[in-house]
């Protein structure tokens, strides 16, 4: 529902410098298309960038009748407030927009479709889109993906909220500087509200959570050459004692290759600190061996954590490069923070080049 070129206006009320907010400052990090207001009465007038570090010129205003005149189609709930509820000061700003003839797309748990007043207040032609919702139609997981002649890369974390998102959207990008063809498969629902569709994996139950990464990645190859690559979003972590996404996102897009995403510097769940993370080197064996099952036997070779992307926005350049230089002789295996420069070289060059390589 969400075009490339629909003008967004996010509502992002609290979460500029708050994890909660952590869906829209993904989309203003990653959003192609326009974002013409931020909604955040505590930083309102501030400047975006000062605030996040994120370098996009956008107005942060106080509430949705000062961001109308910059003329959003849109309105983003841009918040993941624990529990999925929509807080009464978002409500409120989503009732404005639609009844400004604005449409609302929402990644919440709670349905806003569902909410008798805004519901009514939805015009004709406009639409409320609840992201958050199982697919129709699934069925169980076949081991479909494996018989697509396209590259497919997993990425799998150590950890929930490493970057995984914005690995898989680095490299799309660092495909398309080079002119290879690639679809990217969102998998939550900021990736979902970035790329305009996927499977939010998280809705959907448990027996046909396979199934539906499955249908998402024959749908993301369709029209893409054999030479094309597809790029499915993790979720998650096998670390996380939280978290089951792993297993069908293995199952489902039956990959050729795996990019391990970490943190510089964590060693444990980083909300569950009493939870340590294994070394490196045993989780990619665990994660090759996990991936090496349940395939045809006609499939391609199992798939091998071909790189790693190391998240290391929590470090300046000089330390970065060193925890980048460390890891790679760890495990020898290629390794680069998508998001920064090295050497003139973007460092999802990098790690396309480790992806590529016969």
């Amino acid at each position: 529902m969400l075009r490339a070129d629909h003008p967004v206006v996010l509502l992002q009320h609290g979460g500029l410098d708050s994890l909660t907010g952590k869906t829209g400052l993904a989309m203003l990090r990653h959003r192609r298309g326009p974002i013409v207001a931020v909604i955040d009465p505590a930083h309102a007038g501030a400047d975006l960038e000062a605030v996040t570090g994120i370098p996009r010129a956008v107005p942060v205003v106080a509430d949705l009748q000062s961001a109308l005149p910059y003329g959003p189609a849109v309105a983003v709930v841009g918040l993941a407030p624990s529990g999925g509820r929509l807080p009464e000061p978002v409500r409120a700003d989503a009732l404005a927009a639609l009844r400004a003839g604005l449409s609302l797309a929402s990644g919440l748990h709670t349905r806003l479709a569902d909410d008798p007043e805004l519901k009514a207040a939805c015009r004709p032609d406009c639409w409320i889109w609840d992201l958050r919702c199982e697919p129709p139609g699934l069925v169980v997981a076949q081991a479909r993906a494996a018989a697509l002649p396209q590259q497919r890369v997993l990425a799998v974390g150590t950890d929930m909220a490493v970057g995984k998102m914005s690995a898989c959207l680095a490299l799309q990008a660092a495909a398309e500087r080079r002119g290879l063809p690639s679809a990217f498969i969102g998998t939550g629902q900021a990736g979902i509200l970035i790329s305009g569709s996927g499977v939010p994996l998280d809705a959907v139950r448990v027996d046909y959570a396979a199934g539906a990464v499955e249908a998402a990645v024959l749908q993301g190859a369709e029209g893409l050459p054999v030479e094309g690559m597809v790029l499915v979003e993790g979720q998650g972590s096998l670390c996380h004692p939280g978290s089951t996404a792993t297993l069908p996102l293995l199952r489902g897009s039956q990959p050729t290759a795996l990019l391990m995403v970490h943190r510089a510097g964590q060693g444990t769940i980083e909300r569950l600190p009493e939870v340590p993370l294994p070394p490196l080197a045993e989780l990619v064996q665990l994660c090759e061996g996990l991936a090496a099952i349940a395939r045809p036997v006609q499939a391609a070779p199992p798939a091998k954590v071909r790189a790693l992307a190391l998240n290391t926005a929590r470090l300046e350049p000089a330390e970065a490069q060193q925890a980048v230089d460390a890891i790679a002789a760890e495990l020898n295996l290629p390794c680069a923070d998508p998001l920064r420069m090295v050497a003139g070289c973007h460092g999802a060059d990098l790690l396309l080049d480790a992806l590529l390589a016969p």
